[in-house]
């Protein structure tokens, strides 16, 4: 059956629309019925919409890399991978960089966000912190700090920035290396999105 004209199709044809227009008019059953369809939609459709994302860059040129950013993300993936590191620590290190061009002065806090609600604090932590920690694999670089990670050292997440930068990250622009397919990662990045999520209170 075709949705009524101007609406967009449901997930599920068997779903329900909320024939409301504003949220102050949602009442508790319009949104037990939002909230009973959204955790389906999300855990079938968010993994999907991720890939996507990172997909998308798959043929993009780069601005003096040998490899674009996506090769790197699958790079820095195979490389956790084939270092024997968890499912999570995989994903993780596939989607560091994937908001590296979209915005790439807080590409860092891009990926936190987004994995923030599904993978452990170290990764987060990481995930905020390592486009500095590269820092100090680049200290010919004009206006960087190498040593801009020492205000962290102490902290019980440091020694896991510091490995993934050094083995996952900055080494991982290599066009002879040969990183596994997107395709491999796919099944990975479904189930870590699959996972119930947390809920992020900002401070």
């Amino acid at each position: 059956m075709s949705p009524p004209t101007g609406y967009s199709p449901l997930f599920d044809p068997q779903w329900q629309y909320v024939e409301k227009v504003s949220l102050e008019a949602f009442t508790a059953d319009d949104w037990a019925t939002m909230n009973r369809q959204r955790r389906a939609y999300y855990a079938a459709e968010q993994g999907h919409h991720v890939l996507r994302l990172l997909s998308a860059s798959a043929q993009d040129a780069t601005f003096g890399y040998r490899v674009n950013n996506y090769r790197h993300c699958l790079q820095s993936a195979t490389m956790a991978m084939r270092d024997g590191q968890d499912e999570e620590t995989i994903v993780v290190a596939l989607l560091h960089d994937v908001g590296f061009t979209a915005c790439p002065t807080s590409h860092g806090d891009f990926a936190a966000a987004l994995l923030r609600p599904y993978v452990s604090e170290h990764h987060v932590w990481m995930l905020e912190r390592h486009a500095i920690f590269q820092d100090v694999h680049a200290p010919t670089l004009p206006g960087v700090d190498p040593d801009a990670r020492e205000r962290w050292r102490g902290h019980p997440h440091f020694a896991w920035a510091e490995a993934f930068v050094a083995k996952y990250d900055q080494a991982a622009c290599d066009p002879d290396y040969d990183e596994a397919p997107l395709e491999t990662f796919v099944p990975m990045v479904r189930r870590i999105f699959a996972r119930p999520p947390r809920r992020h209170l900002p401070d």
